[in-house]
């Protein structure tokens, strides 16, 4: 039985504050026939979720090269929702209520997409224009900052 290599912990920290400083979403090192990728999901939602996307900070070893991906950075898609405003970015209206859009979803210009909590008050952020979300980059309850993608329209 082949002996499984140490799972070198600091490296793995290293790749994940890289991550953190490029603003990279994945990352991955080879040594000695050791492969080691650190990933992050780009806040997409449950619902828009591969079922085999990695976990936030999730480090996977692998004895053999992985094909690396160039991702596509969601502040220059076209199509990008970037939050007005500092705050708590909620999906649905309540809390286990439906959301107010799903990936595949046709919105129409003005139309609410999201919820932003700033200092106790809830503001609706519609819908810039019309067309079909691809992709919802936050989580429910997920903290946002100013001008971060929230979710892509086509």
């Amino acid at each position: 039985m082949p002996k499984t290599p140490a799972i070198d912990h600091a490296v793995i920290r290293d790749l994940a504050k890289l991550l953190d400083e490029t603003g990279l979403t994945e990352i991955e090192f080879q040594r000695d026939g050791v492969s080691i990728r650190v990933a992050r999901n780009l806040h997409m939602s449950t619902r828009g979720r591969p079922a085999e996307a990695p976990i936030a900070g999730a480090a996977i070893m692998t004895g053999t090269p992985v094909a690396a991906v160039a991702p596509i950075d969601p502040t220059q898609h076209p199509g990008v929702v970037a939050s007005p405003m500092v705050g708590t970015a909620y999906i649905g209206p309540s809390p286990g209520a439906r959301p107010f859009v799903e990936v595949g979803s046709q919105v129409k210009a003005g139309e609410t997409l999201i919820i932003i909590e700033a200092m106790k008050t809830m503001n609706q952020i519609p819908a810039p224009r019309s067309g079909t979300v691809t992709q919802i980059l936050v989580e429910d309850g997920q903290p946002v900052e100013y001008g971060e993608p929230l979710m892509i329209i086509e």
